[in-house]
């Protein structure tokens, strides 16, 4: 069964791993027009995976060219929506086909364990192209009141083409999943870039794009790099919309660009510092089980991850112990052993950064209680160990800035009003919780907290019916749910006036 192989097995197949290298242009495979090429290493090792096409703004021409040319010819934006359909479904059912060498690819690109890639990202991004693909026929136009001599039509129109820029900690899963799933299946011609440090999974399933069916140039993948390929992107003119998950800094210039260029559609994702306020009549061993998990899981490179608790005083003590208890399943491991909880992470970049972090903690006077320094340095890899900071100040860097690793701030409140109001001092506002067992509380609370997904004793759980976005400078625009359409499609208003013969 997938994701049941052996910690021998998976290591024996990651040492004859092949891996796809070139851009993915037209329906085919291409080298940079450049020539030019870039490492890409293995987190849980520092070894190198491979070289990749490093495409920039002449490759990005190309793309678009090929995009908009598929576009306007139909052969996809005009596609019978039940043909369209089937062709996504094909497409879900190769990534399931094929998810033990994705998932493969993923962990030794991502650093992420084993069972992640398998039973989450790939999976999940297959069961996401395939909700959205069987979206496609069910969302109908409307037929709107107006008066009695004239008949009013409200459209949707596939926008164009549509960059999607997605970054390294779910390439996969954000990438094909998230973004180019719900693209497809509102009749766009798609490019992707994934990021440069995790681009290997999207490279190698791009081929099953085109064997499912989805005809030539309407999806395209270019590896590269932000300042050269994204930047290219962002400046199109011929390009209609860009999706983008990742730093609000990054985010902040794709929307730079669409002013500088043609007012292209911007959507944005732009992670958070999620809150979890946990009172006092809460179930605590529950609360600590899933707090542990809220900001550890994935290494807490995660955006939603629940990286600021805010705890009543009087059960502080007894929520950090049990999440001390439940950080143990998630000390680091080898990615590729299937019962690991917590890999690597990404790079020596992101290491440093988790590690400044933990220090401007220690200076602004909040108390370490759990980890704070390297592990398995021996490997060669990048492992840090579940980090736990008491005696956090809201206003402290630790509490407000976005860290993107296993560090957990804990911040003490006197009660519901000062936990929801400093829950809501952030310049983010991608998700957060409420843990209490009085239904009055978990109501307000669900109203007062201001981000796109509230949780009630429980974190980081969805339907695809639900969507996923944030307020503030988490940014705008939904994944998942049929919300997700609204960022891939325009409204058409047709007015039909009736005249007596």
């Amino acid at each position: 069964m997938s994701g049941m192989l052996t910690l021998e097995q998976w290591r024996g197949r990651a040492e004859c791993q092949t891996y796809k290298t070139q851009a993915f242009i037209d329906g085919c495979y291409v080298d940079a027009a450049s020539g030019k090429t870039f490492a890409v290493h293995s987190p849980s090792t520092g070894k190198l995976l491979a070289e990749v096409a490093e495409c920039d703004s002449e490759d990005v021409d190309r793309a678009v060219a090929a995009a908009r040319r598929s576009f306007e010819s139909g052969v996809w934006s005009m596609m019978a929506k039940k043909d369209r359909k089937e062709v996504l479904l094909r497409f879900a059912d190769l990534i399931d086909e094929n998810v033990e060498e994705l998932a493969l690819i993923e962990t030794l690109d991502c650093g992420k364990p084993i069972s992640f890639s398998v039973k989450k990202d790939i999976t999940g991004t297959a069961i996401m192209i395939r909700w959205f693909a069987e979206a496609i026929d069910k969302v109908n136009d409307e037929i709107v009141p107006s008066r009695a001599d004239a008949i009013a039509m409200v459209t949707r129109e596939p926008m164009g083409v549509v960059a999607a820029v997605v970054p390294w900690n779910y390439p996969m899963y954000l990438g094909y999943g998230a973004k180019v799933g719900p693209a497809l299946a509102a009749g766009n011609s798609v490019i992707l870039k994934p990021a440069e440090q995790t681009p290997l999974s999207a490279i190698w399933a791009a081929e099953l794009a085109s064997q499912a069916g989805i005809p030539d140039g309407v999806f395209n993948v270019l590896p590269g790099f932000g300042e050269t390929a994204g930047r290219a992107l962002g400046l199109h003119m011929d390009v209609d919309c860009v999706t983008f998950t990742g730093s609000g800094e990054i985010g902040k210039i794709f929307m730079k660009y669409s002013g500088e260029s043609n007012m292209k559609r911007v959507s944005l994702e732009c992670g958070g510092k999620s809150p979890q306020v946990v009172l006092a009549d809460c179930d605590l061993d529950l609360a600590g089980q899933v707090v542990a998990k809220g900001i550890f899981y994935n290494q807490g490179e995660v955006c939603n991850a629940g990286s600021r608790v805010i705890v009543e005083a009087s059960v502080k003590d007894a929520l950090i112990e049990r999440v001390i208890e439940n950080s143990k399943k998630y000390m680091p491991h080898d990615p590729l052993d299937p019962t690991t909880e917590m890999g690597a992470i990404l790079d020596a970049v992101q290491l440093k950064r988790i590690t400044d972090y933990v220090e401007i903690g220690k200076q602004e006077g909040a108390k370490l209680v759990l980890g704070g320094a390297r592990v398995m340095e021996d490997t060669g890899g990048f492992y840090f160990p579940p980090t736990v900071f008491d005696k956090v100040h809201n206003d402290m860097r630790l509490a407000r800035e976005e860290i993107f690793g296993p560090v957990l701030s804990v911040i003490t409140c006197d009660g519901f009003d000062e936990g929801i109001r400093i829950a809501n001092d952030s310049d983010f506002g991608l998700t957060g919780s409420i843990w209490t067992k009085d239904i009055d509380k978990a109501h307000k609370a669900a109203r007062a907290l201001r981000c796109g997904v509230v949780w009630i004793n429980e974190y980081n759980v969805s339907e695809m019916s639900t969507p996923f976005g944030g307020y503030k400078q988490s940014g705008f625009g939904r994944d998942k749910s049929l919300h997700a359409l609204d960022k891939y499609s325009e409204l058409k208003c047709t007015w039909i006036q009736l005249h007596d013969q």
